[in-house]
């Protein structure tokens, strides 16, 4: 197994671009909530750096380019036992689900040797989460940090913000460290040959596992997709209720964190705030951030619409599966976890620190930074102001900062560029009356002209415009 790299991952995505379906439609700058996408030279670019893996570029892409990157299920194979993590979002995916066993059950028969529900330790988040907020009440309001691209957009673009997160694992990370520790006493073997596989809604799973924020290293090894494994259980779920093992550990508050709302119903408060799409919740880190929300909590944010349900990795419509796992969890016990009867759950708190990541500083040094802060105000005063997208950048401000730091030009611009080649034809145009008029004559400022007319015509070339005055003069 590869050796964790902490800075070698620091910035691990897993949305990626497709560039042989790329049309360079610039549709995706648009939605993108951090300003990670450049197209060029007709292509789309997705800068590592600034990339939360939201996702959202991939239910905006017209063209199916931006690809969510996650492990083929084949990857049970490469340990001799496996477990499997479900999210509870998995549930919802099926009609008429009336136990969750018939799920877990066809797990097993699909090739796991084990399994553990994320939504089992999703209820002693709860209970952490519960106590520390009690414990801390005057440092309130909590953000949650479970959903990792919250987390990756609080810690380049709100620092302030990250003391405001609550510093527990996330319910997926809790599963594997327990999952692990009990297969280990199950089995005898060492913790490399025990693979532990979580099914996942959402491609962020995918970069939390490779580079964990609170944690050294995840006890994660692989993640696949929902929608991979959704029509390969289909065949196993066909048999008697009877028959079934009794493997399901969790009641309404662990099943119910898939929901926009349910980390927020499973802590029993009443003053929260639970906002679902990573649109809405910029809005609401701006708020925070200002100090204009008062008297809360808690605050649960969910980068998908809808909650984990509404990731890019499931299969049913995010609303829909919401109704489904309302029914399911309708005559379900509150919870049925606790953490004093889970030893293996040695610390649920983060070890380590998030820190802030300044991505988006345009300096090296204060000083720096302000000089350039003050270019890209001169060049955006220099814009029409559109933020029409043709440059390749979605704002003219974005197009600027892309200057200033050396990787756009003021070309790049189509209305500065229109400008530039009129003004550079207006001259070649005037230099060359001027160098007709003294073509009888002995003037010694000829070449000169001709050298300013070479000059500015090779100028324009470079903007890819013919020289129209050159053509007329030699016909």
């Amino acid at each position: 197994m590869e050796k964790y790299n902490p800075e070698k991952n620091k910035f691990m995505r897993s949305v990626r671009l497709k560039e042989s379906a790329c049309q360079g439609c610039i549709n995706c700058i648009k939605h993108c909530p951090t300003q990670a996408i450049r197209v060029h030279n007709g292509k789309a670019h997705i800068i590592d750096k600034f990339c939360i893996d939201c996702g959202r570029c991939i239910r905006y892409c017209p063209h199916h380019a931006k690809i969510p990157v996650y492990d083929p299920l084949s990857v049970i194979n490469n340990f001799k036992y496996t477990v499997a993590l479900p999210a509870p979002t998995l549930y919802a995916q099926y009609n008429n689900l009336t136990n969750v066993d018939i799920v877990l059950n066809a797990l097993l028969k699909l090739g796991f040797d084990d399994v553990y529900e994320v939504s089992a330790a999703a209820e002693l988040v709860s209970e952490a989460s519960r106590q520390y907020i009690k414990d801390h009440e005057a440092e309130a309001p909590f953000i949650s940090s479970a959903c990792p691209s919250v987390i990756r957009l609080i810690r380049v673009k709100f620092p302030s913000l990250i003391s405001r997160l609550l510093p527990i694992k996330a319910p997926v990370e809790v599963a594997a460290e327990i999952a692990r520790a009990r297969a280990m006493k199950k089995t005898g073997l060492k913790p490399e040959e025990i693979g532990i596989i979580f099914i996942s809604p959402c491609p962020s799973k995918v970069s939390y596992a490779k580079s964990p924020l609170g944690i050294e290293k995840s006890n994660i090894d692989n993640v696949v997709a929902i929608k991979d494994v959704y029509p390969l259980l289909l065949p196993h779920m066909k048999h008697d209720e009877s028959q079934l093992k009794p493997l399901s550990h969790s009641g309404r508050i662990g099943i119910g964190w898939s929901n926009a709302g349910g980390e927020a119903g499973g802590l029993l408060a009443e003053n929260y705030l639970a906002a679902d799409g990573i649109v809405n919740i910029l809005r609401v880190l701006e708020e925070l951030e200002d100090e204009k929300l008062h008297g809360l909590t808690f605050v649960e944010l969910n980068a998908c619409n809808g909650g984990c349900v509404g990731g890019t990795l499931t299969v049913e419509n995010a609303y829909i599966a919401t109704t489904k796992t309302k029914r399911l969890v309708k005559y379900q016990p509150v919870s049925k976890n606790h953490l004093e009867d889970n030893p293996e759950v040695e610390n649920i708190f983060w070890a380590d620190n998030v820190e802030y990541e300044p991505v988006f500083r345009l300096g090296n040094t204060f000083k720096e930074s302000l000089k350039m802060m003050s270019d890209v105000e001169n060049l955006t005063a220099r814009f029409p102001g559109l933020d029409c997208g043709s440059c390749g950048a979605p704002t003219c401000q974005t197009l600027a900062e892309d200057i200033v730091r050396g990787d756009a030009t003021p070309n790049d611009c189509i209305y500065v560029l229109r400008a530039n080649i009129a003004d550079l034809s207006r001259k070649i145009e005037e230099l060359a009356g001027k160098r007709r008029q003294s073509a009888d004559g002995d003037d010694p400022d000829a070449e000169l002209f001709d050298s300013y007319i070479r000059t500015l015509t090779e100028e324009l070339a470079s903007f890819g415009v013919p020289d129209r005055s050159r053509q007329r003069r030699e016909k």
